[in-house]
């Protein structure tokens, strides 16, 4: 295990000045020199034509498809799936150097060892889950639930599917025996402390258990799928915590990534069990936010590892409202080759259902047809509308001028403003 500490900036600095950037990436990726630089088909994103280049006098990476760039350590970050320290303990051995660590100060270093221990604790948390879930015998109610909504034992392993059993404090004398263990799990937030009282209790009680992961693969919270219909909360998520920002997640994004590299993009759907219903019916690739809209964060996110994302909202009114608020999220961060696609599933249906009808022929089918951003914003706008006085047509212009005008990049701003033009000069003639 790494030794603790923060690594001076004069080492990083120094290790980047001994490494060859070219060595480190060629190791993992085969390059072809071309000219000054080197180029080879992006390891981020799915590619036919290479278009990832790495130029040796600046020791620097980028990718003109999906816009991945950095140093050799944001390169180990990247493709190794590694945090900041460890990337760089990675390149220094392949240096014959030793990383030296500056004294945290005790502040620093409780801080550290808090969360290291948080971290601990869900991964623990969540094997005691997935034991319930083969063990406890009130266990069969969440056994039938996964079974009827077609989810099979191995699915449920391979997402480390669980089950809380009912009662107030199975967490709570598991786990939160001594005050320093209580602590923990409320720093967690997996126990709820009573408002009118120090009484405390488990916060996920009779549910089927989600666990939750960060990028790099670590539980940080939990999802809880209630089993009783007498319950406030069908679904329920951890609260907001030190390690788990529910906006800036997404789930499955690590795993889905992966799949990205055969699939060609990430689509991002509703919940947690249209995620597992794709995937074992053979599409990975699929991410959902966590209990909220999506967010600019998480669209990022997207963005970070796809250029063009699918978003795939279902086929109800609240989908589609889901769909129109994405579009105003998006526009800003449009850039030239970086935008959304939509698939709007039929009426009425989900991913879930699509596929235990149709199978996963009928969710690509979807997919494949799924529609530019500039064709939902157009539909958006006059879905329903009437257009047959000067005023209304205006007011129909003015809405797409200042909704265009929230795209930063110059270029592209000018092409959806020209794109729009072109339609209303279109739909207005025909209607005339």
């Amino acid at each position: 295990m790494a030794a603790k500490g923060r690594i001076p900036q004069a080492f990083i600095d120094d290790l980047l000045s001994r490494v060859d950037i070219v060595d480190v990436i060629n190791r993992r990726v085969s390059l072809k020199k071309t000219g000054r630089n080197y180029t080879a088909r992006c390891p981020f994103h799915e590619e036919k034509t290479p278009s990832f280049s790495v130029n040796p006098d600046k020791q620097f990476y980028y990718c003109f498809g999906c816009g991945a760039a950095g140093n050799a350590i944001g390169f180990i970050m990247d493709y190794e799936r590694q945090d900041f320290p460890a990337a760089i303990d990675s390149l220094a051995h392949s240096a014959g150097l030793e990383v030296p660590r500056e004294e945290l100060s005790p502040q620093q270093a409780q801080k550290q060892q808090r969360r290291k221990t948080v971290y601990d604790l869900m991964e623990q948390l969540a094997s005691y889950y997935q034991r319930q879930l083969r063990q406890h015998p009130d266990a069969e109610r969440a056994v039938g639930y996964l079974k009827k909504r077609g989810l099979s034992g191995q699915i449920a392993r391979d997402f480390g599917i669980g089950f809380a059993p009912p009662g107030w404090d199975n967490i709570l004398q598991g786990f939160g025996a001594n005050p320093e263990g209580r602590q923990q799990l409320l720093d967690a937030g997996m126990l709820v402390e009573k408002e009118d009282s120090d009484r405390l209790y488990d916060r996920f009680r009779d549910r089927i258990m989600f666990p939750i992961e960060d990028a790099r693969g670590r539980v940080v919270a939990f999802g809880g799928r209630a089993l009783s219909a007498d319950v406030p909360a069908k679904n329920l998520n951890s609260p907001e915590t030190e390690l788990f920002h529910k906006g800036n997640l997404l789930y499955n994004l690590r795993r889905a990534r992966e799949a990205m590299q055969r699939d060609g993009t990430v689509v991002a759907v509703e919940g947690y069990m249209d995620v597992i219903a794709l995937d074992q019916a053979g599409i990975s690739n699929a991410v959902a936010p966590l209990g909220t809209a999506l967010t600019e964060n998480q669209l990022n996110l997207l963005w970070r590892v796809t250029q063009e994302p699918v978003l795939c909202f279902d086929g109800d009114k609240a989908g589609v409202r889901a769909a129109w608020r994405s579009l105003d999220l998006a526009l800003a961060g449009l850039k030239p080759g970086r935008s959304v696609r939509y698939a709007l599933l039929p009426e009425g249906k989900d991913p879930d259902d699509l596929v235990r009808d149709g199978g996963p022929e009928a969710f690509r089918s979807v997919i494949a047809d799924a529609r530019p951003l500039s064709e939902l914003l157009w539909l958006r706008e006059t879905s329903g509308g009437v257009f047959d006085t000067p005023e209304r047509r205006s007011v129909l212009e003015k809405s797409l001028r200042d909704l265009t005008s929230r795209i930063r990049d110059e270029n592209v701003r000018r092409h959806y403003g020209q794109e729009m033009r072109e339609r209303i000069e279109a739909f207005f003639g025909s209607a005339r």
